[in-house]
């Protein structure tokens, strides 16, 4: 899979510009706010329907401007496609995959990327929320019916939530919790499920690029940790411990009007050696950690698919050590994964030259 060009108009600071993708490695060197990374940013948002750095379409537009849109032609299993956004301050934003126009949830698994930013080394140390959305986007991206599972649950604990409030106000009979927690309670297993068997694989993976990283010092683990779930529970059947679980929390539940249970509140845990990455790993280790973490969603991906996604590095070069470095890019030129890499400094990299440079300065791109 690789992305053969793109064009941008009226994006970000880009007034017009179109560029032609090496298929190996694309390096932009320049200056911080000059526009390297929302270069990264289209070519992410085309994978998710997403950006990664603002939750409003409308920011992805040029100042003043009333319109943009992002083109893309890319390659997957060998077959040529065409992806277009089109994005407006008035009107809902139109996805068209080769002319069609297609809905957001028909566009996941169409193009699969996996971006790695400085924000992604607080991973590990930082809150649940952030394991879970990098978790639901890696198996998302490599199954679009868990994507649409995902969206139905949480549909399904917004309007719980919303009961709950009602109930605690005495405008609803808490009895019409009933009806939806046999919902929640399917919808809920079938992630969860689908979660564990993601960390199962992502387990040996990550494993496997820890040892090589860390030189065969370090062993990774990761586990899937369901919220509330003692250990003696594991044994147990997930739907049976689900309903046994909302039935105990009702009445906290209706006090807090929110659903205290249910995969929204699970966590993935990280350990190197036995030791708890998040609460005793040394900033070195943590490192370690999230890059074994995102060269196994590399893996995870293409063992998925059948090709591997396009990496998206933005501005990690100056957060990783020379060692850390030097295992990525060989890492990257062994499997010959598109990449696009983003950095101010060209002494970040070997000193053969490796792909294709992109000088990028005012929204003014050369090669």
């Amino acid at each position: 899979m690789y992305v053969r060009s793109i064009l941008l108009r009226n994006y970000r600071n880009y007034s017009e510009i179109q560029l032609d993708f090496d298929p190996n490695i694309n390096v932009f060197l320049g200056q911080n706010a000059q526009g390297k990374t929302n270069i990264l940013e289209a070519v992410y948002y085309a994978s998710l329907g997403h950006s990664h750095r603002t939750h409003s379409d409308t920011d992805l537009i040029r100042w003043e401007q009333p319109a943009a849109s992002v083109q893309l032609d890319f390659d997957r299993l060998g077959v040529g496609n065409h992806l277009e956004f089109q994005f407006s301050r008035e009107k809902r934003r139109r996805i068209l995959l080769n002319e069609h126009p297609i809905r957001p949830k028909e566009l996941i698994g169409s193009i699969n990327t996996v971006l790695f930013s400085p924000e992604d080394l607080f991973l590990i140390k930082g809150a649940p929320a952030g394991r879970r959305r990098f978790l639901d986007a890696e198996i998302s991206q490599a199954s679009p019916a868990y994507y649409h599972e995902l969206q139905q649950y949480n549909r399904i604990v917004t309007q719980r939530n919303t009961l709950l409030k009602r109930i605690r106000e005495r405008k609803a009979a808490s009895d019409m919790l009933d009806l939806w927690d046999p919902q929640l309670i399917e919808s809920a297993v079938k992630i969860t499920k689908k979660r564990q068997e993601a960390v199962k694989k992502l387990n040996m993976l990550a494993n496997l690029m820890q040892r090589r990283i860390s030189d065969n010092r370090e062993n990774l683990s990761i586990a899937y940790e369901i919220h509330g779930m003692d250990e003696g529970d594991m044994t147990n059947d997930l739907a049976s411990w689900y309903n046994k679980e909302l039935a105990s929390h009702r009445e906290v539940d209706i006090l807090r009007g929110s659903t205290t249970r249910g995969p929204h509140h699970d966590d993935i845990v990280l350990t190197v050696n036995g030791i708890n990455l998040r609460n005793f790993g040394s900033q070195g280790q943590q490192r370690t950690g999230v890059l074994s973490l995102k060269l196994s969603e590399l893996e995870f991906l293409r063992s998925e698919t059948g090709e591997y996604p396009i990496l998206l590095l933005d501005d990690v070069m100056s957060e990783l050590d020379a060692s850390r470095r030097q295992q990525l890019m060989t890492y990257i030129r062994r499997e010959r994964i598109q990449t696009m890499i983003t950095a101010t400094d060209a002494a970040y990299f070997p000193q053969e030259r490796i792909g294709t440079y992109f000088y990028v300065k005012a929204g003014r791109i050369t090669r």
